[in-house]
């Protein structure tokens, strides 16, 4: 593996544990869509699985006492997980520029919607209703292109939870996800023990960023913090179009 695409790709894990320590959520749409650039989608989505179910175990405990209801819990994580079980046969089954494109878009629409619906709130009881309906596309996102984001999180956001009460509760969904996407990913050949292998490596600079994201974030506000972020996935998303159409 040559040094350059290693350390960035070190890089990009530490730029993710950087934001889950901050914001609680948010590695997959910059470790994702870097990695995607450096290899391919497949290989990227198969690196990512072991460092979020393991990132995603521990935030989970760490705030279980603040988790959302079990019924809404299971409705939205076992939605997600039966869409990330989905969008992982649609993972090794479509063409890599189409997943290129396709990843480009999701993280466009992403980023459209925090500018458009900055304030959007919905109700917790409209909340419950979409819970299954919002797993599962969070789901299927996940598992054809790696990043959930743009359904999952804006959709935890919009409900106005608690900072502690959304990290508990995305942690299990994500965990939730990549519970499912492991084994699955590994009976499609898409996972091998090589991959395996640089997945547990590539937790080690997640892990080790996250305490830094937690610190930064009581000196940034949380619209600056955003701003930056938002900028370096738009300069991303544009990187993995034009690799996607030539």
């Amino acid at each position: 593996m040559d040094w350059i695409v290693l350390m960035l790709g070190t890089a990009a894990m530490v730029a993710g544990g950087v934001l889950k320590g901050a914001v609680g959520a948010g590695a997959p749409l910059v470790v994702v869509p870097l990695l995607a650039l450096l290899y391919d989608v497949p290989f990227a989505v198969a690196i990512f699985v072991i460092p979020s179910l393991l990132g995603n175990i521990w935030q989970s405990w760490l705030y279980r006492a603040d988790v959302l209801p079990a019924r809404f819990l299971l409705c939205f994580a076992g939605a997600g997980g039966l869409g990330a079980l989905i969008g992982s046969f649609v993972l090794v089954r479509v063409p890599g520029d189409v997943l290129l494109g396709g990843l480009a878009l999701v993280v466009f629409l992403y980023i459209g919607q925090r500018f458009a619906r900055p304030d959007w709130v919905l109700s917790r009881q409209a909340g419950d209703r979409l819970a299954v309906p919002a797993g599962l596309l969070g789901g299927l996102m996940q598992g054809a292109g790696g990043v959930s984001a743009p359904v999952s999180v804006t959709f935890l956001n919009a409900m106005q939870l608690p900072r502690k009460a959304f990290i508990a509760t995305i942690g299990v969904f994500f965990g939730t996800m990549s519970l499912v996407q492991l084994p699955t990913l590994w009976s499609l050949g898409v996972m091998t023990p090589e991959r395996a292998a640089l997945g547990l490596a590539a937790a080690v600079p997640l892990f080790g960023a996250m305490p830094i994201g937690a610190w930064l974030a009581r000196f940034l506000s949380k619209a600056l913090f955003d701003r930056i972020i938002l900028a370096l996935l738009a300069v991303i998303a544009c990187r993995l179009l034009y690799d996607a159409i030539n």
